[in-house]
This record gives C-alpha cells, sequence and structure tokens, in this order.
C-alpha cells in the first residue's frame, strides 16, 4: 500500500487515478478538491471492507487538474470507459440502441436504424424497444404518405432543379412511394404529391416524432371540417379514420403533459448490496425511453452513483436535459447540471411513476430468483435420493488437489449453499511438508485442517462432501473424517473426472449417474468450479515465485515468456532440473542462453 504521506496533492480540481503493482488503473474519480478527497481513503478507522480493499491495492496515485468540476467529470467518464477499471462501474451493455432517421436527402425517408452517421440528418431516440418504433412507423406512413423505396434516376436527374420532380402513390394508402416527372403518364387510380406537399409530411412526421400530438389533432380536425363543408364526405371520413389512428398510439403511449418539457427523470432505491435505477427521457412532455438497472455497489461511495447515472445519461444522450429524481443530485452531479426533486405537480407524478417502475422491477428479479431456487431445490431433492443421502445437501463443500512436477501443491474448498456458489465460504491451502506429488496425502491433510477448524469454532456441517478424485482419494477423505471421529456426521463421495463415476466409502465399484440429469450437472458444476479455484491460486504462487527469482528482470523476458515456463516446468527448481534442448524448444535458443546465464550467476 502506497504511503499518503509522501504523495503531494493539489487543493484544485481534476480527476485522480489509483494504479495497483502491475501498472493497472483500478479507480478513477473526481473531486472539486482533489487533496482532500485522495486522503479520505486512507483513513485508518474506514470500516468498509471493499474500500480497504481498492486502497491496498494501490501503488501509485496520478492525477490530472482540470478548470472546474464539471470538466472533471467529462474526464472521469471518458478514462473510465477507456480503462475500464474493476473497482468503477460501468454500463456493460454496449449494445447500440435503434433510433428513427429521417435522411437528409431530396425526399427524405424515414426508417429505422442503428447508426447515427453525422451527415445532417435527423435522429429520433434512441428507443428501448423495436417495436415502439415500428408502431410509430406504421402510424407516420399511415397519416402522410412517406417515401420508403429508394431512388429510381441517377442522383444527378434528382438534384437538378430544373427537373420538376413528383412523387407517384401507387396504393390506395399512399404508404409506397416512387419518383416519377411531371409529364409522368397518370392513370386513374394514380395520385401524385409535389416535392413541397412531401416537405410538410416530413414536417408533420417531425411533430409526431417530437411528440406534438394535439398540433397534429388540430390540424386533422380543421382538415376534416373543411372537406366536409365541401362535401368532400370520403376525404373527410378518411381524415377521421386518421385522427382515430392518432388517438389509438397516444392512448398507448406516455403521455406527461402537452408543454415543452425536456427532462431526464432519474429514480432510485438502493439496499445494502444493490442500486435500482429507473430512468426515462421525456420530450416535448412525452416519454420516449424507459429502462431499468440493478447495479452492484462496489466501493458505497457518491463517486460510484454519480458515474452510474453519468453513464445511463451518455447511453441515451441526453446531456442537457434537466434532471428530476427522489434524491439530491446536486451533490452528485455537480452545479453545473440543473438538478431538483419536486413536491408536488406532474414532475412528482413523473417521480411517484419511476418508482413504480423500480419496485415493479426489483418485484420481477424477485419472482425470478424464488422460481430459480425453487427449480434448484427440485435439482437437490433429486440428487439426495439417486445418492441415498441422509439429508437434502443444501450444504455442500468440494475439494481438489493442484501442483505440476510436485511443486507448490494447493487446495481449495469451494461451498454451495441451496445449489448455488456461496464464494464468501470459499477457502484456499498450501500444502505443508510433503515435498513431492502425493494427492491422496495432501486430500488428508487439507481434510483433516479444514474440519478439525470446524469442530474448534463449532461450525456447521456440509450435508455432503465431494473429494474431485477417484476411490484413493476418498479414502485419504475418510481416513482424515475417521481420526477427527466425525465420519458419520455427514456424507461424503468420490467424483472421477474421465466417466463421470461415483465413489461411495467402502463400495469398491462406481456408480454412473445419468449424463442428461440436472443433478449430474450440478456436481459437475461444483467439480469445476474447485479445479478452477485451485488452478488459479496454483497459478498465483507460481507467479509470485517466478517475480521473486528476478528472471522477468532480464532483458527480453516478459510476461508471456513467463507463462510459458510455468507451463512448462512449474517453478524455478524445475527450470533448474530441465535440460537445455526443453528449455530451447520452450522459449527459443537466446532466451534460455539470457535465464541460464543468469541462474549461474
Amino acid at each position: 500500500m502506497i504511503d499518503i504521506q509522501k504523495v503531494e496533492l493539489p487543493r484544485s480540481p481534476g480527476i485522480y487515478k489509483f494504479i495497483n503493482q502491475r501498472k493497472e488503473i483500478i479507480y478513477v474519480g473526481k473531486s472539486k478538491d482533489l487533496s482532500k478527497r485522495v486522503k479520505s481513503y486512507f483513513q485508518k478507522n474506514i470500516a468498509n471492507r471493499k474500500i480497504k480493499n481498492l486502497v491496498n491495492e494501490v501503488s501509485d496515485i496520478k492525477f490530472i487538474i482540470s478548470d472546474s468540476e464539471h470538466d472533471a467529470l467529462l474526464l472521469e467518464n471518458s478514462l473510465i470507459k477507456k480503462n475500464k477499471p474493476k473497482y468503477n462501474i460501468l454500463l456493460r451493455d454496449d449494445k447500440t440502441y435503434p433510433w428513427i432517421c429521417i435522411k437528409n436527402e431530396r425526399f427524405p425517408r424515414v426508417f429505422l436504424t442503428r447508426k447515427v452517421i453525422k451527415d445532417g440528418s435527423d435522429y429520433f431516440g434512441p428507443y428501448t424497444n423495436v417495436k415502439v418504433i415500428n408502431k410509430l412507423l406504421n402510424v407516420i406512413k399511415a397519416l402522410y404518405p412517406i417515401r420508403s423505396d429508394n431512388y429510381n434516376f441517377t442522383q444527378k436527374q434528382i438534384n437538378d432543379k430544373d427537373n420538376d420532380i413528383y412523387l407517384k402513390c401507387h396504393n390506395k394508402n399512399g404508404m409506397t412511394l416512387i419518383l416519377g416527372f411531371k409529364n409522368y403518364p397518370i392513370q386513374e387510380d394514380e395520385s401524385f404529391i409535389t416535392e413541397e406537399d412531401y416537405l410538410k409530411n416530413i414536417n408533420y412526421a417531425k411533430d409526431i416524432l417530437n411528440g406534438k400530438f394535439d398540433d397534429i389533432r388540430k390540424r386533422l380536425n380543421k382538415e376534416m371540417i373543411d372537406n366536409s363543408k365541401k362535401l368532400k364526405f370520403e376525404e373527410s371520413q378518411s381524415i377521421k379514420e386518421k385522427i382515430q389512428l392518432l388517438e389509438n398510439y397516444r392512448s398507448k403511449s406516455i403521455i406527461v403533459n402537452d408543454k415543452k418539457n425536456n427532462l431526464d427523470v432519474i429514480g432510485i432505491v438502493d439496499d445494502e448490496d444493490f442500486y435500482f435505477i429507473n430512468y426515462m427521457k421525456i420530450m416535448n412532455g412525452t416519454v420516449i425511453s424507459s429502462d431499468s438497472f440493478k447495479f452492484r455497489k462496489k466501493i458505497k461511495d457518491i463517486s460510484e452513483l454519480r458515474q452510474i447515472v453519468f453513464n445511463i445519461r451518455s447511453k441515451y444522450n441526453s446531456h442537457k436535459n434537466e434532471i428530476v429524481s427522489n434524491i439530491k443530485m446536486d451533490e452528485i452531479l455537480g452545479e453545473n447540471v440543473a438538478t431538483y426533486v419536486p413536491r408536488r405537480g406532474e414532475k412528482k407524478k413523473l417521480i411517484d411513476m419511476s418508482i413504480k417502475n423500480i419496485l415493479f422491477f426489483k418485484k420481477n428479479l424477485y419472482n425470478e430468483k424464488k422460481e430459480r431456487k425453487s427449480k434448484r431445490l427440485a435439482v437437490l431433492i433429486e440428487l439426495k435420493n439417486k445418492l441415498n443421502l441422509k439429508n437434502i445437501p443444501f450444504h455442500i463443500e468440494c475439494y481438489d488437489i493442484s501442483n505440476i512436477q510436485g511443486s507448490n501443491t494447493v487446495a481449495s474448498l469451494v461451498t454451495f449453499q441451496d445449489g448455488y456458489p456461496n464464494k464468501k465460504e470459499y477457502r484456499r491451502y498450501k500444502i505443508k511438508d510433503i515435498n513431492k506429488p502425493d494427492d491422496f496425502e495432501s486430500m488428508k491433510q487439507v481434510i483433516s485442517r479444514r474440519y478439525k477448524r470446524v469442530i474448534d469454532e463449532n461450525l456447521s456441517f456440509p450435508d455432503l462432501i465431494i473429494i474431485d478424485g477417484g476411490k484413493g482419494q476418498l479414502s485419504s477423505a475418510c481416513e482424515a473424517l475417521k481420526e477427527l471421529n466425525i465420519y458419520n456426521k455427514t456424507n461424503i463421495i468420490g467424483l472421477a473426472k474421465k466417466l463421470e463415476e461415483v465413489y461411495f466409502p467402502n463400495d469398491s465399484m462406481p456408480i454412473l449417474l445419468n449424463k442428461k440429469s440436472y443433478y449430474l450437472k450440478l456436481l459437475q458444476q461444483i467439480r469445476n468450479e474447485a479445479h478452477r479455484f485451485a488452478i488459479n491460486y496454483h497459478k498465483d504462487l507460481r507467479s509470485k515465485n517466478f517475480l521473486k527469482s528476478g528472471i522477468e528482470s532480464i532483458t527480453g523476458i516478459g510476461e508471456k515468456t513467463r507463462l510459458k515456463l510455468i507451463n512448462k516446468f512449474g517453478s524455478i527448481a524445475g527450470i533448474k532440473k530441465a535440460n537445455k534442448k526443453d528449455l530451447e524448444d520452450t522459449i527459443g535458443q537466446k532466451k534460455t542462453a539470457d535465464i541460464l546465464r543468469y541462474l549461474e550467476e
């Protein structure tokens, strides 16, 4: 851990970066007073475990001074997106949301797209639901004829202002149009629209996309009355149907009010471990985007929540809108963003609606979790019956031994509770006083150490112990349990890898479980998790030993070479014992010569 007293920090706004020993940025934050903010992490009485973990990893601190807190916020966001520090929360979903584009061209098309191109076109959105876009496009095309086909003339003809180009409607609703010239022969069932009228339709489409439904309804009502006065009853009926279509769409849309309100509504509910956030984007009084999120708390700090809100708004391309929320956001987002907590009126109704969305979202997550637990319980009951266990195995512990050429032998313990990993109860063990590869003795040692502690600390025994291995490993584990006089207190089995055979104590013949059964898949998941956990611990130890050896300080010997040596020879002792040809086959002649010279020195 870095000595914070030796670090000189400015009393200015800006961003700070915490860096670990591997030169990785593990956290980025911003503050209006860098010195005060950074030093607050290194107080002795901080109880938050995650902040302690963060601080313990810090080996260096970098900072960038900015002119204002707002500039620091922008910089913080860009650095987090670029470096993805493990202690910062990011929106991991990089999915591109769809937009509605009104293309910058003569007789503009209106269509769905996931690419925003800066060519002068108008974009509306983003939307979180393609169905909403399709309904909206159908309403627009039913109300106003919009071209959907590509041009069937050369670009030169199209751009030539001397050409009097029209759009030909070739069905009754005028939904699909093609380009035609003024002197194009017109059939009785055909109609044309001028470029001027077409651009009016495009402006009406923009009004719909901006939520200006009242203006459109008034306009259509006037046209309907005018046609009725002129005894044009078919045209009047057609307009009436359009008004009904518009009203049907509007009644299914979430309308706040008819004022031009551009707002971001952010509802926040949290508990000990998670933030539950609902975001709504309001354009001209209409909710055009709404989504709910769940974020795990990591540091439980105000900067964490600020980053979440910043990323959500970036995702929806919303930086200028005012923010209304159920909590005060001034301290979170800074003074340059207009934020307030409404107490009454339409905006208070928006917050209430947002909170309702969050609670519904949270309830759904709870119900899904409950359903998953119910299914997993059925698997555990089936496992109990198939293995003839004393109890339903709610609490399962699994052990695995890992070594390469007898070096750095380690063991892992993984715990599953109610059929799911309980990582707080995972344990790692270094095998002591065994200098040769002996999985049986190693297993006996770790079982003995584990359950002696369970007895001494009066902890609960598992319902099932799984040994990763066959008859030999299982027998060694049983010996340890017998020596502790707890052999009959729990169920124990061995799970061999090749044929997925299950061994029982005092039974020389294993049984084979149904390969497609869920209970076997659960056993495999537990065994594979124990194997992964042991292998990772073994790799960490080997890496540390290599780093202590100083081999990485040799010019040209980097991380890739180190990993090759670890995987092939396991340890420095393994390298010293290896013959020169094996080394050369692994890393080449030059690097082999450099390493042997270094070891001799």
